[in-house]
């Protein structure tokens, strides 16, 4: 990624496209790069501008933004999806966020938190992981299958790695994990990045849902 984030709104009202631009085109190191009204025009756009972040609204015409995210997602490339919504349901934001999207932020959130949520889930270095999102993987979590793959992923990590992923599952930072461990934020990075590769996830929030819904990270803990 370049110093400059590259971001694509996805929204079929024009009114909220047009708000979202000028707030991101305040910022020097953001540059809107493409529009989509549309769920269909999103995957498309995606796919030829390659954008480091997908603004994606959920409810449009055509193909919503929880499919439009699973599409992109598949498709394999970098783009990281901040799904920006007016609902708070369970089932809007938690599949979205099954299906690929790295956090969520309510319409209604503050212009610099907007902003801030952006940034965060462009370097992919923090969770984009509210109190809210954070109970709604709880509230979905379930027990792990016997039969499930996932149990033989989990059963590769090492201490030290779950111990990661429980902090990671808290909504702790790199540089949080760093000082909780005390250790270097380096040897943090390298850690999670372990963590992700062994459970075959593409980010932080993936690998959250992940613990959640498998077992290995329970509610209340």
């Amino acid at each position: 990624m370049t110093d400059e984030i590259r971001v694509v709104i996805v929204d079929d009202d024009a009114l909220v496209r047009g708000g979202l631009r000028t707030l991101l085109r305040l910022e020097a190191d953001i540059a809107v790069v493409g529009e989509a009204a549309n769920g269909e025009e999103a995957v498309a756009l995606t796919a030829s501008l390659t954008p480091d972040v997908v603004l994606m609204d959920v409810r449009m015409p055509k193909l919503d933004g929880i499919g439009a995210t699973r599409q992109i997602v598949a498709a394999g490339g970098a783009s990281r999806i901040l799904v920006v919504t007016t609902f708070e349901q369970d089932e809007y934001v938690f599949e979205a966020l099954r299906a690929g999207a790295s956090g969520f932020v309510l319409k209604r959130v503050m212009p610099d938190e907007l902003i801030q949520a952006v940034r965060i889930v462009a370097t992919g270095e923090s969770l984009v992981f509210p109190s809210l999102t954070r109970q709604l993987v709880e509230r979905h979590s379930v027990r792990l299958d016997a039969n499930d793959r996932r149990g033989l992923l989990i059963a590769q990590l090492t201490d030290r790695e779950g111990e990661i992923l429980r902090l990671i599952a808290r909504g702790q930072s790199n540089a949080e994990i760093a000082e909780a461990l005390v250790v270097a934020v380096h040897t943090v990075k390298t850690h999670v990045a372990h963590v992700l590769g062994k459970l075959e996830v593409r980010d932080r929030t993936q690998a959250v849902i992940f613990a959640y819904e498998t077992g290995f990270v329970r509610a209340g803990e």
